[in-house]
């Protein structure tokens, strides 16, 4: 296969993929008239039709959706090839990609300024959210991950420190609504929640068995947004105390308890688990948390 027709499957595959000519050439970093022209030039390499145009964009015909298959499993060996190539060496420099959950933050992105540092030649990627990046395709070098362990057969797990959740309200909603001496209590407040009922999560699974459902009278997608949402006085909601430590306006009703906590581990991929750039940033990210 030439270089060329590799461009062309590529880009078909960026097609399949965004569904338009304008987000595939964002995706590509080149300009939508060369996303159209390689389409073009596939379709008559091929001789069969791949999309259908229409004027929402493209959709994949039967050819297709049997090259994007393909396309998708190459530009995926390729992104872990390359992700195993960027952490091997004996220096510490060049990217190192860290993911973990929004609520981490507060203790990792310190930790993460003071390493890099001590390593100027360094570039510190640090991808927070929901989404699970795939270890083994590369995406990340090092992933601290909340609740039961991880238990691909492929990654490192390693048990790290729990995160501490606990029950806040602001000091506006307590001189409104009085602040609740007891668990028990709680049925009479009001509260912010995650949108999901069916979250997971140990804290959000203790309130549904705890507190009415029409007493959750603001829920979120996010933890941040729950976050605002208890130091906007709108109701009593879960903070990681890390996290609340920012806000000298949050009132922690009650110690937190073993039901909510949420357990991280450290997860690495084997194939990078003992490069030089991974053990040296476990070191360091262990010794920081022994002081959290």
């Amino acid at each position: 296969m030439s270089i060329s027709t590799w461009d062309e499957i590529r880009t078909a595959y960026h097609v399949a993929r965004m569904g338009t000519v304008s987000g595939a050439a964002d995706a590509l970093g080149v300009h939508h008239a060369t996303v159209i022209r390689h389409i073009d030039a596939l379709e008559a390499r091929l001789g069969v039709k791949l999309f259908q145009r229409h004027a929402r964009g493209y959709t994949a015909t039967e050819a297709g959706l049997d090259l994007l298959q393909v396309a998708q499993a190459t530009d995926d060996q390729f992104t872990q090839l390359v992700g195993r190539i960027r952490g091997r060496g004996d220096e510490v420099s060049g990217e190192l990609v860290v993911t973990s959950l929004t609520s981490v933050s507060p203790r990792l992105t310190p930790v993460l300024a003071r390493f890099q540092a001590l390593y100027p030649d360094l570039i510190v990627r640090y991808i927070t959210g929901d989404t699970v990046l795939r270890l083994e395709y590369g995406e990340a070098h090092v992933a601290v991950r909340a609740g039961r362990a991880p238990d691909n057969p492929d990654n490192v797990v390693q048990p790290f420190v729990p995160q501490e959740i606990a029950l806040y309200a602001s000091e506006e909603y307590i001189a409104r609504k009085g602040r609740p001496e007891r668990i028990d209590d709680l049925g009479e407040h009001d509260f912010v929640t995650l949108d999901s009922s069916e979250s997971r999560a140990p804290f959000a699974r203790w309130l549904r068995e705890k507190v009415p459902s029409d007493r959750f009278v603001f829920r979120g997608t996010d933890n941040r947004v729950l976050r605002d949402a208890v130091i906007a006085g709108v109701g009593i909601g879960f903070v990681s105390t890390w996290d609340a430590e920012r806000y000298p306006g949050l009132v922690r009703l009650f110690e937190p308890l073993d039901d909510w906590a949420a357990p991280l581990w450290l997860v690495t991929h084997v194939d990078l688990h003992r490069t030089t750039k991974v053990q040296t940033f476990l070191k360091f990210l262990k010794a920081e948390a022994k002081t959290w």
